[in-house]
């Protein structure tokens, strides 16, 4: 019965991992930012700094609104520049199960 719990466990370890490991090479090829998406990276931490700066008590609430999209658009956009690695929920109940088998 170990011997088949273990053989399951590898399989599904590398089912999780075999996807994401082959992702991550494709992604590693797209780091290098070009000098466009620097040059825009390097306007959005500018914009980031002026609101920073901003005193959110002399804005009405309209005005408070758009800041807060632009920031959230902002975000969205650095992080399509940057590629991160994520882990999906299945990955993360996959490995949880495979440390309570080993232990």
């Amino acid at each position: 019965m170990k011997k088949v719990a273990y053989f399951l466990s590898i399989v599904f370890l590398f089912m999780a991992f075999g996807p994401t490991a082959m992702a991550k090479d494709s992604k590693k090829e797209n780091t290098e930012l070009t000098v466009e998406q620097q040059e825009r990276l390097d306007e959005i931490n500018e914009r980031v700094e002026e609101i920073k700066s901003l005193d959110f008590a002399d804005l009405t609430k309209s005005e408070r609104k758009e800041v807060r999209n632009e920031l959230k658009e902002m975000r969205a956009e650095a992080k399509a520049m940057g590629n991160g690695v994520y882990l999906s929920v299945g990955a993360i109940i996959i490995i949880l199960l495979i440390l309570i088998l080993v232990t």
